[in-house]
Formats: C-alpha cells, sequence, structure tokens
C-alpha cells in the first residue's frame, strides 16, 4: 500500500472521521464502521485533507477538467480546500462549485454557489463516500439542469465496498449507469490491512471481535 494511504488512514484515525462501534448510514444499513467528513474541523486539517484529495484526483483524472463540484453540505469544504491544493500542488486553477439546498431568490440567485457551470463545462464531483449511491443520483440531475456538461469522474474519501441497489458496487453501478468514472482515496479493505491487530499509538483499533463484525457486515451488504 502507498505511503499517504497509510497516512491517510491515522490520519481520519486521529482526528475522529474515520470510527467504529454501531452506526446507520444514509441508506439506512446498520454498519461496525463510519466515515464523518464533518469532523474535520480546523484550518490545519482541511488543508492536509486538500492533498489527500488533490493527489487522488491528479493521479486518476489529471488536471483536465473545469469545474470541482461538492454537492452541498459536506462536498462543499472539500471542494474548496481540494482546489486550493490542486493550485498549490499542480498549478492548476480549478473552479469549485456547490448546490444550496432550497433555491436562493435573491442577490446571487439560483440553486449554485461558488462557479457557474457552462456548457461544455468538464466536472469532477467529490464526496466524502458513498454507500449505495443515494446522493450522486440526487447530485447528477442538478449537473445536467445546468447545461451540455461533461461529468468525468467521482472521487470519495473511502470507497466502502458494498454493494448499492444490485448485487455491483455501489461505485461500480454509477460507472454503469451514468458513465462517470471513480475513483477513493482508499477502500475499507485497505483500512482494515492496515488497522487490522496492528498497534497504533499504543492501541489496536481493529481487534479480531471488529475484524468478525467488520466481516459479518461485508457477508450481509458486501460485493458478491
Amino acid at each position: 500500500m502507498e505511503q499517504y494511504k497509510q497516512e491517510f488512514i491515522e490520519f481520519m484515525v486521529d482526528c475522529g472521521v474515520l470510527k467504529f462501534g454501531d452506526f446507520v448510514t444514509k441508506s439506512g444499513r446498520k454498519t461496525p464502521f463510519f466515515v464523518n467528513t464533518g469532523f474535520y474541523r480546523t484550518g490545519e486539517q482541511m488543508a492536509r485533507l486538500g492533498t489527500y484529495y488533490a493527489k487522488a484526483i491528479h493521479d486518476r483524472y489529471g488536471t483536465d477538467f473545469d469545474v470541482l463540484f461538492g454537492p452541498a453540505y459536506k462536498g462543499i469544504p472539500l471542494a474548496v480546500a481540494t482546489t486550493i491544493e490542486l493550485s498549490n500542488m499542480y498549478n492548476a486553477d480549478i473552479r469549485y462549485c456547490s448546490n444550496r439546498k432550497e433555491m436562493k431568490d435573491h442577490g446571487d440567485k439560483g440553486i449554485l454557489l461558488g462557479s457557474p457551470i457552462e456548457d461544455g463545462d468538464r466536472i469532477v464531483i467529490i464526496e466524502d463516500v458513498t454507500t449505495a449511491g443515494t446522493s450522486i443520483k440526487e447530485t447528477v440531475p442538478i449537473l445536467k439542469a445546468q447545461g451540455d456538461v461533461n461529468i468525468c469522474g467521482l472521487v470519495v474519501s473511502v470507497d466502502r465496498m458494498e454493494r448499492g441497489t444490485t448485487q455491483k458496487s455501489a461505485l461500480e453501478e454509477i460507472r454503469e449507469t451514468f458513465g462517470i468514472e471513480t475513483t477513493a482515496i482508499v477502500t475499507m479493505e485497505e483500512v482494515v490491512e492496515h488497522l487490522y491487530n496492528r498497534p497504533y499509538k499504543g492501541k489496536v483499533i481493529i481487534d479480531d471481535v471488529l475484524r468478525a463484525s467488520i466481516d459479518d457486515y461485508y457477508d450481509q451488504y458486501g460485493v458478491k
């Protein structure tokens, strides 16, 4: 596993973003692990997060696109932080854009904030995680309604590696349904590989009991 991926996994643990216990995802699944990017709360954390996203985007898509779109609400700071780091790291001046949950009817009117979206724009979507593809199915119509655009990529922080609405993974469904290439900074397989029975700061985060719970979860929701 690449060094930056190991560092990112530990970074998520340090920030309280990657948690283990009993949770319910947006799609209603009970899960023993949860990724919540809302726990990145300082400027230093957001700057560092932006570097990981920027590297994942650059490695998969390069910088030959126009707009980085972050769906409201969590995608807004992700898009801002990552466009800054794309500029710092790769000298790429990418526009950022997000949507509002409610249409604004005064001042800067409309459903979008940040850069307008124009015909011909090549767009990469940035999200925290994708479990069943629910959020992306809401986002694509918003973008398509803005004009003749090319949604060329989706980047998430963690690929949970579980089924969407079929036996295929959520990210695979997105690729097939919308023709969008997808990538992640790390996969849950890589997370488990790095943390299982390995002390980190004097503590084993994924022990045998938790590993069994994760395996049971994938028996139910993992890709067959």
